[in-house]
């Protein structure tokens, strides 16, 4: 690692080979891309180096490991989780892990989060924004997000293409923008049905700066009175206990009502590596450096010492 290395990436991406031929064999496509990306840890590391990156917070990213088959999930899961943990051990100081779960099983799911915490010790857990055409926040979730709860984690909420994305008549990838709409849809659900209030203890990270919330948050408010007893603080207090991240998202456009809405505290340093290549990495640092809005303290904490906060192992000595 180089001596000036001292960003935080959460928002780094894992393709392990094993994870590639397994849905290749099953014939299953990427999500928003061709192909799935080259990914090796010698790779990335040198691509962090370069960008003055000193850890990465990996995940499983979308279509993650459900394609109808709940014994596939969990082994696909399992094995995925095994793969993290091993690199985190070699590289303890360079990259933490989100554990991927095998839903929609939930009871799968949770004897899959306490292994990946208790035995492997990863960082946390990722959730696609929908699985198997339920979002977060669908009652089916409701004994998990207790646990999660329970635990205090970090979620990383990554998003997906949504159900029947296939019928929308669009000849654009879902990535595109598909994917912060479905970011916002599953916030929304989060909100409206009581989950971030009656979870007060998940740290939840959201992808690209949140998809379209911070534009769209009076919007999303309007129904809070209508149901206030699923959110009784009112949807903006929910929305600024939320952390954003940048990747994509490292623009002045975003920034201005990401700003509006939430805390600099609550803003994570964020690459979407390597889905993002590496000149997504240089653009987003970029962005952060020339926007205005930022001072050199803020910008020190969104880069770095607000991750610190949520993940105190990496904290060196």
């Amino acid at each position: 690692m180089s001596a000036k290395s001292y960003r935080i990436d959460v928002h780094h991406h894992i393709v392990p080979k094993e994870y590639v031929n397994t849905l290749a064999d099953h014939r299953i496509s990427p999500i928003g891309v061709a192909s799935f990306p080259r990914w090796e840890a010698d790779g990335a590391l040198e691509a962090m180096d370069r960008h003055s990156i000193a850890t990465s917070i990996t995940s499983i990213s979308s279509p993650g490991v459900y394609f109808g088959d709940v014994v596939l999930a969990r082994e696909l899961a399992r094995r995925c989780n095994e793969i993290s943990a091993r690199l985190v051990i070699q590289y303890p100081q360079r990259f933490g892990a989100f554990a991927v779960l095998p839903l929609p099983d939930i009871e799968a799911a949770l004897l899959e989060l306490e292994y990946a915490l208790d035995t492997l010790h990863l960082d946390g857990v990722v959730l696609l924004t929908n699985i198997a055409n339920r979002y977060l926040g669908d009652p089916f979730f409701d004994t998990l997000f207790a646990e999660l709860n329970r635990r205090k984690t970090v979620v990383f909420i990554h998003p997906t293409a949504p159900p029947n994305f296939d019928k929308l008549g669009l000849n654009l990838t879902p990535s595109l923008v598909e994917f912060t709409f479905d970011t916002t849809r599953a916030v929304t659900n989060l909100l409206y049905s009581g989950t971030l209030e009656r979870n007060p203890n998940i740290s939840f990270i959201l992808s690209h700066a949140g998809g379209t919330v911070p534009y769209l948050v009076w919007r999303i408010s309007m129904l809070q009175s209508l149901v206030p007893d699923k959110v009784p603080k009112g949807v903006i207090t929910y929305l600024k206990r939320l952390y954003y991240d940048t990747a994509l998202s490292a623009a002045p456009y975003v920034f201005r009502s990401l700003q509006e809405l939430v805390d600099h505290s609550h803003i994570l340093f964020g690459t979407d590596y390597p889905f993002a290549p590496e000149p997504a990495t240089a653009a987003t640092i970029a962005g952060l450096q020339e926007y205005d809005g930022f001072n050199e303290q803020t910008q020190a904490a969104i880069e770095t010492n607000n991750a610190l906060a949520l993940f105190p192992r990496l904290k060196r000595t």
